[in-house]
């Protein structure tokens, strides 16, 4: 059976600079390609730079007049993502677009990052946690910047395990896995929450940010939100971090940002358009 190919319409992104995690292959070398193809400035942090040097003349091939550059990245040393953010805000230049798209799948047996975390709920999701972190400044210095979060379908089978958040005891890598594509959601939805009232840098204009769920062959075409599946909110209600809290669905007020439209059938994107007060 043909695959059916997803057509997703790129606006104008001439002027704009993304900034893209693991965009040597996969996913993330698609949606360099495609930010490329829109006129985008792209930023490929990544490990290895002769991997991303290939990345590169693979989307050049495609896309002649893009604009790329690499920068060094690993999202299993925290000492590394605060290296890159301090560079970024050293340059000083605004970021429209942050893809924390980067990620580590199942390794069969137990391994641990730099600073002592499982691997995959180090490098999946308290890299991408520090580095939003750092990298918020130059967010918020854009005219309507939109960070995205990439989970997966794992995390349906997760939630948090605070009896073991390290996986010290008895590693399941399926588990583990899961673990962190689940902590990815609810950094998206928290980072959301905060944006709203205004808590994400005390002192500077409140952001309102409007969240988009993009589900596996739930996608709106009218750029309305879709929401995650009831059984996922009953497993997010039965983690400890959600227990007593209600889940609401994202404002459906907004308009879709520059990824608004991109879905993939076997995994969710929470983007968030994070709008400075008087943005309209």
């Amino acid at each position: 059976m043909a695959r059916r190919q997803r057509s997703v319409t790129v606006p104008d992104l001439s002027g704009k600079l993304a900034v893209v995690t693991g965009s040597n292959s996969g996913l993330g070398l698609g949606l360099a390609t495609r930010l490329s193809a829109g006129g985008a400035d792209v930023i490929m942090a990544i490990r290895n730079r002769s991997k991303g040097e290939a990345a590169i003349e693979q989307i050049r091939a495609t896309v002649p007049t893009a604009k790329l550059a690499i920068k060094s990245l690993d999202l299993s040393s925290l000492a590394s993502v605060k290296a890159l953010g301090e560079e970024l805000n050293a340059e000083g230049r605004p970021i429209d677009i942050l893809i924390n798209n980067a990620g580590i799948m199942q390794p069969p047996d137990r391994e641990t990052t730099a600073d002592g975390f499982e691997l995959q709920f180090g490098g999946n999701h308290l890299g991408h946690f520090a580095l939003t972190g750092h990298l918020l400044p130059l967010l918020r210095a854009a005219s309507n910047p939109r960070v995205t979060s990439l989970s997966s379908l794992a995390a349906r089978m997760g939630g948090i395990n605070f009896d073991d958040l390290q996986w010290e005891k008895r590693y399941n890598p399926t588990q583990a896995y899961a673990q962190s594509k689940s902590a990815n959601l609810m950094f998206a939805i928290e980072l959301d929450r905060r944006s709203r009232r205004g808590h994400v840098a005390p002192g500077d204009p409140p952001l309102r940010p409007g969240s988009r769920w993009r589900a596996p062959n739930r996608v709106s075409r009218t750029g309305g939100s879709c929401c995650p599946s009831r059984s996922m909110q009953r497993r997010h209600r039965r983690s400890r971090l959600w227990r007593g809290r209600r889940w609401r669905p994202p404002a459906r007020s907004r308009p879709p940002g520059p990824l608004g439209t991109e879905s993939l059938p076997w995994a969710f994107l929470l983007s968030s358009p994070l709008r400075c007060q008087g943005d309209g």
